[in-house]
């Protein structure tokens, strides 16, 4: 989900991106079935050496693994 979000170039010499997306997509992903998300993690996205502007903190993972298994298990119900 969080190299959906990448913008390559769009911070001039680096890619740039659009993290507030990626939730809402691995939400949507998990919701129509995928069996996982790729997502990109760091203690401090703005001080990342590459893809800061897509990543996710940890505390944000932890949320949203938590949103992304209520889904999953709401889905997975028969």
């Amino acid at each position: 989900a969080t190299h959906a979000v990448q913008l390559p170039g769009g911070q001039g010499t680096s890619s740039g991106g659009q993290k507030e997306f990626a939730a809402p997509l691995a939400r949507a992903a998990v919701a129509v079935g995928c069996d996982a998300v790729f997502l990109e993690v760091h203690q401090a996205p703005e001080k990342a050496l590459c893809d800061g502007p897509n990543m996710i903190n940890p505390d944000q993972l932890r949320l949203l693994a938590e949103e992304l298994s209520g889904i999953n298990k709401l889905i997975n119900k028969r």
